[in-house]
């Protein structure tokens, strides 16, 4: 049968796999999805499950299958691999996910050497690098998922602090998606005024220590994800949002401006690794990055979140 398009082939059907899935078909943005997994029962079984509410959806073909079906993906999505427990870091996964990768995607660009690869397993910024490496894709059609969920967390902690909607805050969390992330205070703003602007003519900011305040905050982001896999055992729905708006943003052309995991080459002293940093991304997958002017505390922090992962990949064999 011919392929669909756009078409989108999800790697693991697991908790994140499934439910991007299931967010992907309500979206309509995809008329064919593909769902593989090593569990050939769990996968069929999402499908059987995706399948049944198509009469209250979009038209969507949707089925399980091997590599092979990445064939004329636009976008393959990565979910595979070892989850995240209670307890554990991101970086903990690294030896075990990694070889993992090693193994799929050739599996992957042998069918699909003209899709967009979207890593979304953990740690992502690493296996990120691993798929460029392994792949041997340009580094515009590797892409992490990097800082978009907790660019979106952040946005959310903001807007209940100020009491505003979450889309009129602008801000991003940048670097590692994980325990060397950085806020970029020195760029947030709420409806184009700075972020200090803002809090100074805000009622309510006048009423907070603001400095504790946006510490908290900034805290709160980064222990997100253990608190909710702490109290139900994985992250799935907002990650699955996040996804679909990164895959909407390639198959729409949208040349959006998103968090994504990219290499980076050539900035401030940085090379050769890929962190999360605002990008603009389109059908070719990440088009550039914005060098954005970061204050000197952000500038060391940034160089320290790339230098933590250089240290990690100098000990995987690739």
């Amino acid at each position: 049968m011919k392929s669909l398009s756009p078409k989108v082939a999800v790697i693991g059907a697991g908790n994140v796999g499934s439910t991007f899935a299931f967010s992907l078909m309500i979206s309509g943005l995809a008329r064919e999805i593909v769902l593989i997994d090593r569990n050939k029962n769990r996968a069929e079984g999402e499908c059987m499950d995706l399948s049944h509410g198509l009469n209250f959806a979009h038209p969507t073909r949707i089925y399980s299958s091997g590599f092979d079906k990445c064939k004329d993906a636009d976008v393959v999505v990565i979910t595979a691999g070892i989850n995240q427990k209670p307890g554990h870091t991101r970086i903990d996964l690294v030896e075990a996910n990694a070889e993992l990768f090693k193994e799929i995607i050739p599996k992957i660009t042998k069918y699909a050497p003209d899709s967009i690869l979207l890593v979304v397993s953990n740690p992502v910024d690493i296996l990120t690098y691993v798929t460029l490496k392994v792949s041997g894709f340009p580094p515009s059609k590797v892409i992490g998922s990097g800082t978009v969920l907790d660019s979106s967390r952040f946005r959310y902690l903001l807007s209940e602090h100020c009491g505003v909607d979450p889309r009129n805050v602008h801000a991003y969390i940048v670097g590692e998606h994980g325990d060397t992330e950085l806020p970029l205070w020195s760029s947030a703003n709420i409806g184009g005024m700075t972020l200090d602007k803002y809090c100074l003519r805000c009622k309510k900011c006048n009423q907070c220590n603001r400095e504790e305040e946006l510490s908290n905050i900034f805290e709160e982001v980064k222990k997100a994800a253990y608190k909710i896999i702490e109290a139900k055992g994985s992250t799935y729905y907002a990650v699955s949002l996040a996804l679909v708006k990164i895959v909407g943003t390639i198959l729409r052309d949208e040349n959006s401006i998103l968090p994504v995991s990219t290499l980076i080459n050539d900035y401030d002293g940085i090379n050769d690794i890929c962190l999360s940093i605002p990008s603009v991304v389109n059908k070719s997958g990440v088009d550039r990055f914005l060098r954005l002017k970061m204050s000197t505390q952000e500038q060391e922090q940034f160089k320290n979140s790339a230098n933590t992962l250089k240290e990690i990949i100098r000990k995987l064999k690739l």
